[in-house]
Order: structure tokens, then C-alpha cells, then sequence
């Protein structure tokens, strides 16, 4: 079959792949089944760990359309295999025209990847997903795998195949007690690995499910009760008066709701949905089609919870469901967990290279046996055993276990600090952590605001701040009038709820909010009439009522109430929010506005902005504080309650009276600035990624020491291309950008980023190769949405930074899942994706969290070069004796193994994280000069000390070559013991009980607990080793002892010879063994330091090119414009954009 170019899935997306068509071939499937019989299944396994050798096995390239198997790439190497599935060959679609039900048969071919179905289409000519045709079952369904898939799928794991074959091998050879322990330590790490995996799967599966499928009433011939996984696009549902979850994503058509979105944002404050505005409304939003992000506060998200309804003249509250199923904003965020991106780590790469490396030396033991085993006329049975025994010993498989003993401590002491992990291997991943992005709300600071003080302005002057508006003479002006009626609060069950800002506002007035009853909302069209009032107590004393004044008109004349007649709720765009209200008695209306500051003063009549507008404003930002800004309008007398429904925002937004300043203050967490302060002494970055206002953000920033007073804040303002004009950046200068005109900060000043999410998307689409020079220096990332959170975390991944997240809400859980160390403070559905969940409400977790991270690391490295030390020792001790037909024996075997190995293994990964988070880092991974050096000198030490031992044991007058029946280094003991002991039974025909055997035990066994003590590193990652409560060298020291009493009585010349030759190696190691280590690693950086050093990581060689760069960072009178390459003609430097001074 024709050979077709590759196909592009998911083209410009985050999830790009590359698709290869595949079809099954009988004869190679046929010859595949031979090799798998002939090969005792082994072929079986290796393709099932090769998928892709698999397909490319037993099948042969075809064109995509004709496809039965699709080979997938992603761009970060991930390969999928899956099989084109096809519905019942032809599938019947029922289509209904004008009541008339029309069948017609067609054949749709598919496959599914991460809970997505990929259609092929006809019309492009590849698979893509087509939501427009088929929308499937409205349900995130998250399936939750038996107990044995779960056990096949980790049995398979190749480790646990080589412990097997290990088994099986020791087993024939009649080392039964050995494989009995190995057996046993196997059982109860895949006991383990299961119970949590299978846990995880249930909580994720519980939660997506607790609401998933409920009954709702649908819109379609009439009103009809229907399950929540029937629905599809298009479809109109009714929300119900008592509120519900959100089944799926839906767009609000008439009434409004109050919404927790919570499960999104992270903010468990209501949220004030509105329905969308019809064409010809007078409102310029009602005009444009609909979208999900521009129409966001009238779209109604799938998981959320609504509180309540309101709606009017008996209209039922309705929405059209616009997605379903994992298409919705909660099915992203489940799909985010279930198929994070892998996360790579260069010690896991590095140990695979050093066992390779383990394996090419057991080849050369498996030859160097064979060919001895031959040459000598040993049984072939003999042969094989121990040929193969030799890979056993060069490859401990034991390993795995070894390696996760050191996690599994570290996670037993991050439990004791209240720090929980559902993913033990992200524990070393966190010992490399260089930065650590925190959300804002609810991590840095506190969950609340509080209200520091206002300032009003009058005639165009600024008054002295005061602490409160709660004043009798401040009862009827405009300023509290605005106070009190310019926000979204609603109450829900008696009890006032909204946003914390409106919340503080408010309440600091002492006004009372009523809302109007179902019954008083149905009297008026469209019109929700929300009323406000001062207490009692501000007003002033009531004028005696006459005795003919009418008592309704007394009570109507003394009252002081306003009416909300209509909202325009907040929009982070526009960075305001407006209202229109009416005093009661007065004919007139009001406007009343509120928001950021320089947006309010850009609306107001210039005469009623104080002149030192600007510096009161950074005066108070400086300072941190919040700053929201009020600003009133009396509207005509001419505008009616009807005409105010009709009329454009942008017509009730102009020439309004500046009235003053609000100033709130976020504060922060009493442990903030200290973390902190630890982090940036250990060297490593911090980034604030918040939804929250960007001006806000920058303030906290500086108010925790994330950015020192004296560095300065670039901000990044970008602009999609529109109406011709290319996407561009706009660079300005967050702080006195008077003193910055013309000029960018000098070499030795500090600068950092910040930005919004609009501004990183149109950055992420139109500026790609300045997207990695922004995050180098990027500290404030403001009003970014959940994906973007994610988004973010892999643009600082690519310049090989290993990035930390904290955060407390849902919206951070995509981006908890994808960094290398995600921590929660929230024990809620942000704790189902983190690696990490930390029960202490603050960002101090995050220190102690690295310390142990750093500790688990070196910890792994430790047990690492130990481990490999430990098989090459015993490798060469197996092999000196296998040159005269001898080995260890089994019980010798086992003592090694478990008393000396196991122990010391187990007790030395349990010491405790260094105390400090120091600025030096641990190695990323195993294959670096240092630590090679260390590892080759031992080998090379062990070496020699073994081989002189064996050879020197052979010039004592008191050796004699072992025969079966001689028995040598027995020969006094059986002399002592009598004739009767000594018979054919008791023959050592395995050539075991020999002077060689015996001073290589000795020797071998001490220098097992040489290179523990030597590898057991303290300081400045973790405690010293004599710290270790366990004191396992001393239980060490005991197991010798008592093996050397058990072999006292045989031939106490040899032991004493082995044991002094042992203490000998041990002090000579001590004492050098540093100094060599120092010596070597001297020499290798002076090697390096003749080349010139080029940086590994891509973030400092990205550094050091932007250090000689005279265009960086960008001036604050420039702009920055992307440049769109001709065909033919790319651009310059493979840059794709040009900076621009302002005119």
C-alpha cells in the first residue's frame, strides 16, 4: 500500500500529534506468535513495552484513511497506539424534518484518546473531533479500573519481570530462602502501589460523580423531565427555583442566578449571572455572536452550584446548554487530571543509563563464566545456572525496593508536619525545585479584605482620609449613597453574600439591603427593584407630625430609601461596574460608578479630578492598599425606569463627578513575607499567578518582599491584531513612570514582568519566541484563568526550570497536576490533583516540603551508588572465586542480602532533612563527573583489596587447595568433631567451605558497610549519620560479630587474617576517600574550566544572551509588533517581532 505523509492531529493546539496509519498484517502477526511461543513469551512483554515496535511488528503502513491501527506522537514524545473503531460498520442516523423521521446509513470510523473520540472527516481528509455532528453522552465519566488490571498492569512492569525470572533462577539453584525474601518484599510493594492507585481512582471517581446525572426539565415539544446525560447542545433547560448542579456548561436567556463557582475560580463567593442580551437591546453586547469567554458572566459552567434563581412576570429561568460531557469547563479540568503531561526527571533517565551500564558488565561476567565453565568440563545444567546467576548479582533486584525506602520515610515525616502525598515519586522531583509560583487569594494572603479608610473629594480637592463613611453627616451625600448601592450583593437565605470587595463596602456604610419578594418583582416588567437604606440611628431627628398630614405622606416624606433600578455588573475588561438608581420621592435618577481608579478618573469631568490625583494613587499602591475609585452622575429627567432598561452603557458611563477614593487592604498571611524570604536566600524564584486585579497583585508582590522596593515592574499590555493591524505589546513601567521615560534599567537593576491573561494569550499566540524571555524575568501573572495557570507552568518547564505550585482553589488544580511540586492548602478538589496536600492553611509547608524533597533526593543517590557498589562487589567476588569453581553460599548469600544490604539500606535512607533550606542545590542526576569519580575510585579500591586478599590468602603456610574431600578450611573442625561427622553426606561439593571463600566473605562484608558509611551523605541536605536514632551501624557491627563467633571454631588464622585485612581497607578508606573525592572533582572542573562552559539548563544560557542584548528589557516608550514572515523570505534572527518607539 502507497506510503502517504504523516497527519497532523490537533494542528497550532497544546495537544499536537503526529498520526501514522497502520494496517494488520497476517503473516507478520503470524511469525510475531511464533517468536512470542519460541521465546517463552518474552517477545509478548517487550512489545508490550514497545508499543510502537508492536504495531510496526505486526502491521504495515497505509494511508490514514484506510487505517485499522493509528500510531500517535505527541510533541512530548508520548506514543499511543489505538484501534480505529467503527460504529456497527453502518450506523443508522435518525434524523427528524417537519415531524418526519428519516433514516440513512453511515459508516463512521473513530478512535478514542483521553476520553475524546476522533472522527475521520471526509472533507480534510484526517481525523479531528467533530463536536458540531456528534456530542455523545453528556457525562464525565471517570472509570474506575478493577483490582486486577490494576495488579496485571504493574506485575508487568519490568522490574518486577526481572525479580521473577530472579526468583525462578535462585529457586533451581536452591537459594530458596533468598528468593522467599524477595518474594515477600515484592508482594507488599505492589499491595502498596495498588491500594494507592485504586484510592486515587475512587476519590476522583466520587467526586465527578456526586452530581453528574441528575433529572432535569427540558425544553423541547413542551416541558419534559429528562436525565442530565441526554442533554445536548441546543437544547434549552429550565433552572429550577432552589438552584442545582450545573450538568453542563449553558448560557442564560431569561432570569438571572446566583452562582458559587467555587469548583472553578477557587473564590467560594456568589457570582451574579445575567442572561444574554438580545439584538437591538441598546446593548452593543446583544450585537455579537455568542463566546464563551467574552460572554462569561451569563454562561452558566457545568459543576458549579446555583444557589437560587430570580425571574420575572412567572418566566421560568432558561438556558441553552452550549457544551457537554469532558467538552465542558469541568471536564477539562477532570481531563487535566486524569491525562496530565508526563513529568521528566533526569535521575530516573540517568538510573536506566547506569543500569545499562550494570548489564553490559554482567554480560562480560556471563561470558567470562561461560567460557570458564566450559574450559573446566562443568555439567551444562551448572553452567547456565550460574551464567545467569551472574546477572542476578550485577543487576540487584532488590533495587526498587532499595529506592522507594528513602521515599517512603520522607513521606512518613511530610505526614507528621501535616503535609499529605498521594504521589510518592514527585517527593524527589520537589528536592530540585528553582521555582515556586503561589496564587494569591487564600496562599499569600488572607481569604478577606478590609476597608482602611476613604477619601472624598470635593470641588475638585481631596479631603483628609478618614477611617469610615459611618458618620450621620456623611448619611445622605453621594459618596455613601454610592457606597450603598454600587455593588452585586444579593441575600441568600437572610444573609448578605458577593464579592469580599462589595461585602467590606457595604458593611462599613451600616446601610440594609432589602430585596424585593417574587410577588413585588412580578408587578414590574424586567425590573428587579433592590432598595437600600440607612439606619435609624445616622438619620436625623424626624420633624413632629402635624395632625393633617396624612399618615402614608409622613411616612413617605421622612423615609430615606434608594431604589437600584438597574446594574451593569462588573466587567475585568472595562475594570468598572455602574448602577442606576433613584431616591426615593425624587423624579430623577442617578448613576453611580465605581472601579480602578485611572479608568473612573479617564470618565469624569476633568475639573472634578483633583490635580494630585496621580501621586495620592501611587502614594496609597505603594503602600499595597487596594485602591477602588467612585464617581456619580445625575441622569435627565427625561429617562424613565423603562427608557434606563434600554439605554447603552457607554451613554450612562460619561462626564461623571469624581467623589473620592475607597482604600482595602489584602492582608497578607503572618508567615508570607518570612517563606518567602527563605526561598529567595536559597536561590529559589517566586511567581504570583492570581486571578486577581493586576494592580492588586503588584502591590502584594511588593508588600511580601517577592519584588524589593528598589527593582522595577515592567508591564506587559498586549493586543490581538484587529482590523488589519498586527497583534502588539505595549510596554509601561508600573511605578513612577515619569523617572523611566526613554530609558530601560540598567545591567545591575532587577526588573520583573507582569501581565495579565488576556495579554499571555495573545503573548502564547503571536510572540512565541518572547514568551520564554518574559517568563525569565515574569514575577506577576494577573486575572489568569485556570488553563492559563497550566499553560504557564509549561512555558517556565521548557526553559528547564523544575517549577513548584501552591494554591487553594479548584482553578489551580490543572496546574498543581502539571508542575513537578503541586501543593494544596485546601482539603477539597484541588487535594484530588495535587501530588501534595498541606493541612496547615499557609505557604510555610512549601519550605519544609523542598527540605525533604532535597533530603529524599540525595537519600535516592545514596542508596543508588550503594546499591550499584554493593553488586559490583559481590560481582567481583563471585568472579574471583568462579575462576577457581567455586561461590558463596546460600546462607552466605542471605546474610549479605538481607542482614547487611536490606539493613543498612533501610536504616540509612532514615535520616532526617538538614534544618536550613540552604542555596546550593542537590545534582539532578546520577550521570555527572563527581559523582562518577566517586563511584569508579571504590570500585577500583574494592577491587584491589579483594584481589590481593585472594591472592595473599594463598601464600599463608597454613593454606591448602580444597578438594571435596579434604574439606580445607573445615579441616579442624571435623578433626575435633570426630569420624562420625565426617561422611559422604557432608561432602562440599559446590567447592563453598575454602580459604578463598572465607577471606573474600569477610573482606566483601566489610566493605559493604565501608562504602554505606562512605555514601551516607549529611550535611547540607540532610542530618549526619550519627544522628540517626536507628544507629544501624551498630546493629551492623553485632550481625558481624555473631557470624564471626559462628565461624571462630573452624579456622580462627583465616578469620583473623580476613577481619584485620577488613578494618585495614576500612581505615584506609576513611581517611582518603574524602580527599580523593575533593581531588577528583578539583580535576574535572579544572578539565571543564579549559573549554568554556556553556550552561545546561536553557533558562541561563537564555540569561546570559539577554545580559549582552541592547534591546533588553524593552523601553517604556516602545511597542513591540508582530511581524508576520513573507513567503519565502523568513525573519530576521528568527525573530518574529520588531520594537518600536512610540511616536
Amino acid at each position: 500500500m502507497e506510503k502517504e505523509e504523516l497527519k497532523i492531529v490537533n494542528k497550532d493546539e497544546e495537544d499536537e500529534m503526529e498520526l501514522q496509519g497502520y494496517r494488520v498484517c497476517r503473516w507478520r502477526v503470524a511469525v510475531v506468535s511464533l517468536g512470542v511461543l519460541c521465546t517463552g513469551g518474552f517477545l509478548l512483554l517487550l512489545l508490550y513495552w514497545m508499543p510502537e515496535w508492536c504495531v510496526k511488528a505486526t502491521c504495515t503502513r497505509t494511508t490514514v484513511r484506510e487505517a485499522e491501527v493509528v500510531l500517535l506522537q505527541s510533541t512530548v514524545s508520548q506514543l499511543y497506539t489505538f484501534m480505529v473503531n467503527e460504529m456497527g460498520g453502518k450506523a443508522q442516523i435518525k434524523v427528524i424534518f417537519d415531524n418526519i423521521l428519516i433514516f440513512f446509513s453511515l459508516q463512521i470510523r473513530y478512535f478514542t484518546l483521553h476520553s475524546t473520540k476522533y472522527y475521520w472527516n471526509d472533507e480534510v481528509q484526517n481525523f479531528e473531533v467533530l463536536t458540531r455532528l456528534f456530542f455523545g453522552v453528556n457525562e464525565i465519566a471517570v472509570k474506575v479500573p478493577s483490582v486486577f488490571k490494576l495488579l496485571i498492569k504493574e506485575v508487568l512492569n519490568p522490574f518486577y519481570i526481572f525479580q521473577l525470572f530472579s526468583v525462578i533462577l535462585w529457586s533451581a539453584d536452591e537459594y530458596y530462602y533468598y528468593a522467599a525474601a524477595i518474594v515477600f518484599m515484592s508482594v507488599i510493594s505492589i499491595a502498596t502501589s495498588l491500594y494507592t492507585i485504586k484510592k486515587q481512582y475512587v476519590t476522583l471517581h466520587d467526586m465527578v460523580s456526586a452530581h453528574s446525572i441528575v433529572r432535569v426539565s427540558v425544553c423541547r415539544a413542551n416541558i419534559e423531565e429528562a436525565l442530565s446525560t441526554d442533554l445536548v447542545p441546543g437544547d434549552v433547560m429550565v433552572i429550577p427555583s432552589n438552584g442545582t448542579i450545573m450538568p453542563c456548561d449553558a448560557v442564560l436567556v431569561s432570569g438571572t442566578c446566583i452562582v458559587n463557582e467555587s469548583m472553578l475560580t477557587g473564590e467560594s463567593v456568589p457570582v451574579t449571572k445575567t442572561n444574554l442580551p438580545n439584538p437591538g437591546e441598546g446593548d452593543k453586547e446583544g450585537d455579537v455572536a455568542y463566546s464563551m469567554e467574552e460572554h462569561k458572566r451569563h454562561t452558566l459552567f457545568c459543576g458549579t452550584h446555583v444557589i437560587q434563581t430570580r425571574f420575572y412576570s412567572g418566566e421560568l429561568v432558561k438556558a441553552v446548554v452550549v457544551r457537554t460531557g469532558f467538552s465542558t469547563a469541568k471536564g477539562q479540568l477532570v481531563r487535566s487530571i486524569l491525562y496530565p503531561k508526563p513529568t521528566d526527571f533526569k535521575l530516573y533517565r540517568d538510573a536506566y543509563l547506569f543500569l545499562l551500564c550494570l548489564v553490559a558488565i554482567a554480560g562480560i561476567g556471563f561470558v567470562y563464566s561461560i567460557v570458564l565453565s566450559v574450559m573446566n568440563k562443568v555439567p551444562a545444567k551448572t553452567i547456565i545456572i550460574e551464567s545467569l546467576d551472574i546477572i542476578t548479582i550485577t543487576v540487584p533486584p532488590a533495587l526498587p525496593a532499595a529506592m522507594t525506602a528513602g521515599i517512603v520515610y520522607a513521606q512518613r515525616r511530610l505526614k507528621r508536619i501535616g503535609i499529605f502525598c498521594i504521589s510518592p515519586q514527585r517527593i524527589n522531583i520537589c528536592g530540585q525545585l528553582n521555582l515556586v509560583c503561589f496564587d494569591k487569594t487564600g496562599t499569600l494572603t488572607e481569604d478577606g479584605l478590609d476597608l482602611w479608610g476613604v477619601q472624598r473629594v470635593e470641588k475638585g480637592t481631596f479631603h483628609l482620609s478618614e477611617e469610615n463613611a459611618y458618620k450621620d453627616t456623611l448619611v445622605k451625600s453621594q459618596f455613601v449613597a454610592c457606597m450603598a448601592t454600587c455593588h452585586s450583593l444579593t441575600n441568600i437565605d437572610g444573609k448578605l453574600s458577593g464579592d469580599p470587595l462589595d461585602l467590606k463596602m457595604f458593611e462599613a456604610t451600616g446601610w440594609i439591603l432589602e430585596e424585593a419578594t417574587e410577588e413585588e418583582t412580578s408587578l414590574h416588567n424586567r425590573i428587579m427593584p433592590t432598595v437600600v437604606r440607612p439606619p435609624k440611628q445616622l438619620m436625623p431627628p424626624e420633624p413632629v407630625m402635624s395632625p393633617e398630614q396624612d399618615m402614608e405622606l409622613y411616612e413617605l416624606s421622612s423615609a430615606y430609601e434608594i431604589g437600584i433600578v438597574r446594574q451593569f455588573p462588573f466587567s475585568s475588561a472595562l475594570q468598572r461596574m455602574c448602577v442606576v438608581a433613584r431616591l426615593l420621592g425624587e423624579k430623577r435618577m442617578d448613576a453611580y460608578l465605581k472601579g480602578a481608579p485611572e479608568v473612573v478618573a479617564s470618565l469624569c469631568k476633568k475639573d472634578t479630578v483633583p490635580e494630585d490625583f496621580a501621586e495620592v494613587l501611587e502614594d496609597y499602591t505603594k503602600q499595597g492598599f487596594r485602591v477602588i475609585a467612585l464617581a456619580h452622575r445625575r441622569l435627565e429627567s427625561k429617562l424613565t425606569w423603562h427608557k434606563v432598561q434600554n439605554v447603552n452603557r457607554d451613554q450612562m458611563e460619561a462626564n461623571m463627578e469624581f467623589l473620592g477614593l475607597i482604600i482595602m487592604q489584602n492582608k497578607l498571611k503572618a508567615e508570607t513575607s518570612g517563606v518567602l524570604q527563605d526561598l529567595h536566600r536559597a536561590h529559589i524564584r517566586t511567581v504570583m499567578v492570581t486571578g486577581d486585579n493586576m494592580l492588586t497583585a503588584i502591590s502584594v508582590a511588593r508588600d511580601c518582599g517577592m519584588i524589593p522596593p528598589q527593582d522595577q515592574v515592567i508591564i506587559a499590555d498586549a493586543l490581538p491584531p484587529k482590523d488589519g493591524q498586527a497583534a502588539k505589546i505595549t510596554w509601561r513601567y508600573a511605578d513612577n513612570p515619569s523617572k523611566h521615560v526613554g530609558k530601560a534599567p540598567h545591567l545591575e537593576d532587577q526588573y520583573h514582568f507582569a501581565m495579565s491573561g488576556k495579554s499571555f494569550a495573545v503573548i502564547t499566540e503571536h510572540f512565541q519566541d518572547l514568551l520564554q524571555k518574559l517568563v525569565l524575568h515574569g514575577t506577576v501573572f494577573a486575572r489568569m484563568a485556570p488553563d492559563q495557570k497550566t499553560e504557564l507552568i509549561e512555558a517556565l518547564q521548557s526553559v528547564d526550570y523544575f517549577v513548584g505550585m501552591c494554591g487553594d482553589g479548584a482553578n489551580d488544580c490543572g496546574a498543581l497536576k502539571r508542575a513537578h511540586g503541586g501543593i494544596s492548602l485546601s482539603e477539597l478538589e484541588a487535594s484530588v490533583a495535587s501530588p501534595f496536600t498541606s493541612r496547615t492553611p499557609n505557604i510555610s509547608c512549601v519550605p519544609s516540603l523542598i527540605r525533604e524533597g532535597r533530603a529524599a533526593l540525595i537519600t535516592s543517590f545514596c542508596v543508588f551508588k550503594f546499591m550499584a557498589l554493593y553488586s559490583i562487589i559481590q560481582y567481583i567476588s563471585v568472579t574471583l572465586l568462579y575462576s577457581i569453581l567455586s561461590n558463596l553460599g546460600d546462607f552466605q548469600f542471605l546474610f549479605i542480602d538481607i542482614a547487611i544490604i536490606l539493613l543498612v539500606v533501610f536504616t540509612m535512607s532514615l535520616n532526617p532533612a538538614w534544618k536550613e533550606l540552604v542555596s546550593r542545590r542537590p545534582p539532578s542526576g546520577l550521570i555527572s563527573g563527581p559523582l562518577l569519580f566517586s563511584v569508579l575510585t571504590q570500585i577500583l579500591i574494592c577491587l584491589g583489596f579483594q584481589t590481593i586478599a585472594f591472592l595473599w590468602v594463598r601464600h599463608q603456610a597454613w593454606y591448602h587447595i580444597w578438594t571435596p574431600q579434604s574439606d580445607a578450611c573445615n579441616s579442624s573442625l571435623r578433626a575435633n568433631l570426630g569420624p562420625e561427622h565426617n561422611s559422604s553426606e557432608e561432602r562440599d561439593d559446590h567447592n563453598i567451605k575454602n580459604y578463598e571463600n572465607t577471606s573474600l566473605f569477610y573482606v566483601s562484608s566489610f566493605q559493604y558497610l565501608i562504602v554505606a558509611i562512605i555514601f551516607s551523605k549529611g550535611k547540607p541536605f540532610r542530618q549526619p549519620s550519627y544522628k540517626n536514632c536507628e544507629d544501624h551501624y551498630l546493629h551492623q557491627f553485632n550481625a558481624a560479630v555473631s557470624v564471626l563467633v559462628e565461624r571462630m571454631n573452624g579456622e580462627i588464622l583465616i578469620v583473623f587474617f580476613a577481619v584485620s585485612f577488613a578494618l585495614f581497607s576500612l581505615l584506609l578508606l576513611c581517611c582518603f576517600q574524602g580527599g580523593f573525592d575533593l581531588w577528583g572533582a578539583k580535576c574535572l572542573s579544572w578539565l571543564c574550566c579549559r573549554q568554556r562552559k556553556v550552561p545546561k539548563a536553557r533558562y541561563m544560557h537564555l540569561a546570559q544572551e539577554l545580559s549582552v542584548d541592547p534591546d533588553w528589557p524593552p523601553k517604556p516608550t516602545t511597542t513591540t509588533e508582530a511581524k508576520p514572515p513573507l513567503p519565502g523570505n523568513p525573519p530576521e534572527n528568527g525573530s518574529s517581532y520588531q520594537i518600536m518607539a512610540d511616536s
